[in-house]
């Protein structure tokens, strides 16, 4: 058998092992929801389309939860009322798995590359590895809509900024839309003052709420009005799912959870994450700037529930990256790979939840809110990429080695961005 005819066997028995591995660990580990959140979009709609009902009037037998999200999100929804329960099911699932399968190929693609990997091999693998990972696992379970906004905000900042494209923006238009909290990405754009993409998204949103409140003018009236400010619908802030500040302050004192003390740490982390994003922006390096924003969205949400940290996947991704990126043996490279591995680790061993019933004392700040420091760390640490000096500039005349190895393979120090060559600092 010829050497890459072994190489491939080989790694087509790893990627067979791991997935067997994986679903070992699925079978114990993950917790089934039953799709709950999606027998509440699924339950609001077919109570509003076929039972004449209000979508913002509904709540889930049992339960305090109905529909929260927009109008718009409804009328996105809205063919899923038509479907039988497990078509539904399919096709979230499906929409789930395929927008996350992009995303990750969009991250992980140029690292393949670089390093010589077999590009679907490292897809695969990464795969693997998402489904084990606690946010991924617990979106799908629960039927949430977390990779589909992730995926329409990637759209814009991956592919159709880079490029210059009018229609940058479109994709953080309408997953604001779908879904408040993505409307932080608007003021990343506006931040790093890309005004056209951020002018684009915020017309988006706009058009696309009030196409919904044209078509359904009752639910958006009760929406805007009512439905918004009824915090009871969402959930218990010190839930030591809540994993964003709010939850942190909250679990604090959860009779009375401080507002003021929560605001100044809100303030003190968007001082932070506007300075980084900056940084990454100026640098050209909008993964970067997706990876902050998507963890600064985390932390200031009064409500993130660990389902909602699959934002944080990018910025894991990218620290594997720039891990990579730095020379081999070297300090930096064992730092951030390790860094990498501890935090997929902790963000996949369901360690929050040790502290569901009790948070008090030094052990349950720490440990109930393991993967808000995980948050932190990334929005401050997470490295920004600049571009390679061109050929013939004065870092060349000076001697500096470049990026170019003779073999035409990137020297070990080089970044890749969509459209050129990136480096660390």
């Amino acid at each position: 058998m010829a050497q890459g005819a072994r190489r491939t066997a080989a790694q087509v028995v790893g990627v067979l092992a791991l997935a067997v591995a994986v679903t070992a660990f699925l079978s114990v580990a993950a917790v089934r929801h039953g799709f709950f959140d999606l027998k509440v979009y699924y339950g609001a709609l077919t109570w509003w389309v076929h039972d004449g009902g209000e979508i913002y009037d509904f709540l889930k037998p049992g339960t305090q939860y109905g529909f929260t999200y927009p109008p718009f999100a409804a009328l996105v929804m809205l063919p899923m009322a038509y479907l039988p329960w497990l078509a539904a099911i399919v096709l979230s699932v499906t929409a789930s798995v395929l927008t996350s399968a992009v995303l990750i190929f969009w991250l992980l693609d140029p690292v393949a590359r670089r390093a010589g990997w077999t590009r679907w091999f490292a897809l695969a693998v990464a795969l693997c590895l998402a489904a084990a990972y606690e946010p991924m696992r617990e979106t799908v379970n629960f039927g949430q809509v977390n990779t589909l906004l992730l995926f329409l905000v990637a759209v814009d900042l991956l592919r159709l900024l880079p490029g210059g494209s009018r229609w940058a923006g479109v994709g953080i238009g309408l997953a604001t839309a779908i879904k408040l909290t993505p409307g932080i990405f608007i003021v990343y754009l506006l931040v790093t003052r890309r005004w056209r993409a951020a002018v684009t998204s915020m017309v988006t949103a706009t058009v696309a709420t009030l196409v919904a409140a044209a078509l359904f003018p009752d639910a958006s009236r009760e929406f805007w009005t009512e439905a918004l400010w009824n915090t009871g619908r969402v959930g218990e802030l010190a839930f030591v799912s809540n994993q964003s500040l709010r939850g942190v302050v909250a679990r604090l004192d959860p009779e009375q959870p401080s507002t003021l003390a929560w605001l100044v740490l809100v303030a003190a982390t968007l001082v932070l994450w506007a300075w980084r994003a900056r940084a990454a922006a100026a640098a050209g390096d909008e993964a970067t700037g997706l990876a902050l924003t998507g963890a600064v969205m985390c932390l200031v949400s009064p409500v993130t529930w660990v389902h909602h940290l699959v934002w944080l996947l990018p910025a894991l991704i990218l620290l594997v990256d720039n891990g990579m990126a730095a020379p081999a043996g070297s300090r930096r490279r064992r730092v951030l790979l390790a860094a990498a591995a501890v935090g997929y680790g902790f963000l996949t061993s369901r360690i929050v939840w040790a502290w569901e019933k009790d948070f008090t004392g030094v052990d349950g700040f720490l440990g109930a809110n393991t993967y808000v420091w995980i948050s932190l760390a990334l929005l401050a640490f997470l490295p920004i990429r600049r571009p390679a000096e061109p050929a013939g500039s004065a870092v060349e005349a000076a001697g500096v080695p470049q990026l170019d190895e003779p073999d035409g393979r990137a020297a070990a120090g080089e970044r890749h961005r969509i459209g050129r060559p990136l480096t660390v600092r």
